[in-house]
């Protein structure tokens, strides 16, 4: 989990600015991250302001990991949050699904996980790195 430097307890809530610059995530792409998955939910007070408690930064964590450096489109870290959720009904299900990935492909629980292994895209990425090269070449010449 993020650890934040504003010196509040870890179990505090925290408005969507201070997710936002903890994070590195721009406020509207919380709230429209928001919109897109039911699961979070971060309470909202008086005029709408946004109150974010820590299982809700966890969360965002997640998103961030599947859609930003994973490489998930948002459906499909829907998916992968839906066959969470079937498969464990609490939120941090994700955490079984997506965190306890091996290698080959298949999750802790002996279940397939949500997406490929990273190692199965190492063949393509290295021919888009060829594909990149040669064209970088093309274009000086």
């Amino acid at each position: 989990m993020t650890d934040f430097d504003d010196g509040k307890d870890e179990s505090a809530l925290r408005t969507i600015g201070e997710v936002s610059d903890g994070l590195g995530i721009k406020p509207h792409v919380l709230r429209y991250w928001e919109q897109q998955f039911t699961a979070l939910k971060p309470l909202k007070r008086s005029g709408g302001r946004r109150y974010y408690r820590p299982e809700d930064v966890e969360l965002v964590e997640k998103i961030n990991q599947l859609v930003n450096e994973e490489g998930y489109t948002l459906k499909g870290a829907q998916a992968a949050f839906r066959a969470s959720n079937s498969a464990g009904g609490d939120r941090r299900g994700l955490d079984r699904r997506v965190g306890d990935r091996r290698a080959d492909g298949d999750d802790a629980s002996g279940g397939v996980a949500a997406a490929p292994a990273a190692k199965d895209f190492s063949e393509a990425i290295a021919k888009l790195k060829s594909i990149r090269s040669r064209l970088a070449t093309a274009i000086e010449a």
